[in-house]
């Protein structure tokens, strides 16, 4: 199996990378920075600038499937510039994506392209499925516009799934390594009162889902990339910290979150109760479909 990744150097993308190679595929990467890239992943990759031009033919042609998850990082503080990066990076990037692969002879089979729960917008304890509809705030359109231009590729005979992405578990990096600190010290709590959802997911399911997307023929369109049991806010921070040993009694404001993070606060205290209705009708067996035992492996791993 031959595979384009765009984002590859990233928390999702540098375990895909090590997986795929596991399985004996040929994994190519589009980078701005593909020197750095292949040192790192021990794999080719290709030069793009993904704002200015297509994709390069010579990283897509001939591929069974494209992975794009390259994206301006989101957890920053949403300034007028940084959302801008953010809309753009997904929105006008998956754009050339798109035009790169309509130019490529012949044509990847397959683009598995990530999104995220974001795409809900804040539901409180609403439970929601792939058929749910989009909320209304700027995450929200972010992910309607970047969904938009993945679909487009549907009309180039591309089988092409949207895998919206929860809060991926991985010690080494992402939302869970920047929880660790506090709890560590026994100063970890809830966040905003701990009502709201978090749509959690371990890093080896994101992994396993992104794999049966390629997989799979059968696998279109959204697909929720989380656990199936998505937990309050107040019951994750319990969790990781009995997994730590380490209390978690101290709460922490939601307007401490706001004065720190701006508008960007609202990913941490509001949130999704997203279920994974796709992947389970499609067949997938999670890995680990609850919190505890989740922590627990992803605790002893360290890192992936």
């Amino acid at each position: 199996m031959k595979i384009a990744i765009t984002g590859a150097t990233g928390l999702i993308g540098s375990r895909l990378v090590k997986a795929l190679k596991a399985r004996g595929a040929e994994v190519t990467v589009l980078s701005r920075r593909p020197a750095s890239a292949a040192a790192s992943l021990g794999v080719d990759a290709i030069a793009w600038d993904s704002l200015r031009e297509p994709a390069p033919n010579e990283a897509l042609a001939g591929r069974d499937g494209v992975i794009h998850l390259a994206g301006e990082p989101v957890a920053q503080r949403w300034t007028a510039g940084a959302k801008r990066a953010i809309l753009e990076s997904r929105e006008i990037g998956t754009r050339n994506l798109v035009a790169g692969i309509a130019a490529a002879e012949p044509r990847p089979g397959a683009l598995i392209s990530s999104s995220a729960v974001g795409y809900y917008g804040p539901r409180g304890a609403e439970l929601i499925d792939e058929q749910s509809a989009p909320g209304s705030d700027f995450l929200a359109k972010v992910c309607v516009a970047w969904e938009r231009e993945a679909v487009a590729a549907e009309q180039l005979g591309l089988r092409v799934v949207l895998v919206r992405t929860g809060i991926v578990l991985d010690a080494s990096g992402g939302a869970l390594k920047a929880m660790l600190a506090p709890f560590k010290v026994g100063v970890g709590g809830p966040i905003g009162g701990g009502k709201q959802y978090m749509s959690w997911i371990h890093g080896d399911d994101i992994v396993g889902l992104y794999l049966a997307a390629l997989d799979n023929p059968s696998w279109r369109g959204p697909v929720n990339g989380t656990a199936p049991h998505p937990v309050t806010n107040r019951a994750f921070a319990k969790a990781l910290g009995a997994a730590l040993r380490r209390p978690a009694l101290l709460p922490v404001a939601g307007f401490v979150m706001r004065a720190r993070f701006g508008e960007m606060a609202q990913i941490i205290t509001e949130g999704q109760r997203a279920i994974p209705a796709a992947a389970t009708a499609g067949g997938y067996q999670f890995i680990a479909p609850e919190l505890e035992p989740a922590l627990a492996s992803v605790l002893a791993d360290g890192s992936p």
